[in-house]
Protein backbone atom coordinates (compact mmCIF):
# COMPACT_ATOMS: atom_id res chain seq x y z
CA UNK A 1 0.00 0.00 0.00
CA UNK A 2 1.49 3.58 -1.15
CA UNK A 3 1.01 6.53 1.16
CA UNK A 4 -0.75 9.49 -0.62
CA UNK A 5 1.34 12.08 -1.71
CA UNK A 6 1.75 15.02 0.69
CA UNK A 7 1.68 18.77 -0.48
CA UNK A 8 4.81 19.94 -1.38
CA UNK A 9 6.32 22.64 0.87
CA UNK A 10 8.30 26.05 -0.04
CA UNK A 11 11.75 26.27 -0.34
CA UNK A 12 11.56 28.76 2.41
CA UNK A 13 10.03 26.42 4.61
CA UNK A 14 12.41 23.84 4.01
CA UNK A 15 15.24 25.78 4.77
CA UNK A 16 14.12 25.48 8.39
CA UNK A 17 13.87 21.78 8.73
CA UNK A 18 16.97 19.82 10.40
CA UNK A 19 17.32 16.62 9.06
CA UNK A 20 20.38 14.58 10.26
CA UNK A 21 21.97 11.55 8.92
CA UNK A 22 23.78 9.16 11.17
CA UNK A 23 25.55 5.71 11.23
CA UNK A 24 23.73 3.27 13.16
CA UNK A 25 25.91 1.49 15.72
CA UNK A 26 23.70 -1.17 17.46
CA UNK A 27 20.42 -2.73 17.62
CA UNK A 28 19.16 -4.34 20.84
CA UNK A 29 15.88 -5.83 21.86
CA UNK A 30 13.31 -3.99 24.29
CA UNK A 31 12.48 -6.64 27.02
CA UNK A 32 8.97 -7.08 26.79
CA UNK A 33 7.98 -5.32 23.79
CA UNK A 34 7.25 -6.99 20.35
CA UNK A 35 7.59 -3.87 18.49
CA UNK A 36 10.39 -1.86 20.05
CA UNK A 37 14.41 -2.14 18.99
CA UNK A 38 16.55 0.03 20.77
CA UNK A 39 19.13 1.76 18.07
CA UNK A 40 22.34 3.42 19.05
CA UNK A 41 22.82 6.08 16.16
CA UNK A 42 26.25 8.31 15.94
CA UNK A 43 25.79 11.63 14.30
CA UNK A 44 29.31 12.58 14.17
CA UNK A 45 29.70 15.26 16.58
CA UNK A 46 26.37 13.26 19.04
CA UNK A 47 24.83 9.74 19.96
CA UNK A 48 21.75 9.31 20.39
CA UNK A 49 19.67 6.56 22.06
CA UNK A 50 16.17 5.93 19.85
CA UNK A 51 13.48 3.30 20.78
CA UNK A 52 11.78 2.88 17.46
CA UNK A 53 9.03 0.06 16.19
CA UNK A 54 10.95 -2.39 13.88
CA UNK A 55 10.20 -5.86 14.89
CA UNK A 56 7.31 -5.95 12.72
CA UNK A 57 9.16 -4.20 9.89
CA UNK A 58 12.31 -6.43 9.26
CA UNK A 59 12.77 -10.22 9.86
CA UNK A 60 16.58 -9.41 11.28
CA UNK A 61 16.71 -5.42 12.63
CA UNK A 62 20.57 -6.29 12.99
CA UNK A 63 20.59 -5.61 9.11
CA UNK A 64 20.70 -2.10 9.52
CA UNK A 65 23.57 -1.82 11.90
CA UNK A 66 26.46 0.57 9.95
Amino acid sequence: MMAAVKQTISFEDFEKIDIRVGTILSVEDVAGSDKLVKLQVDFGDFRRQILVGLKKERANPQEIVG
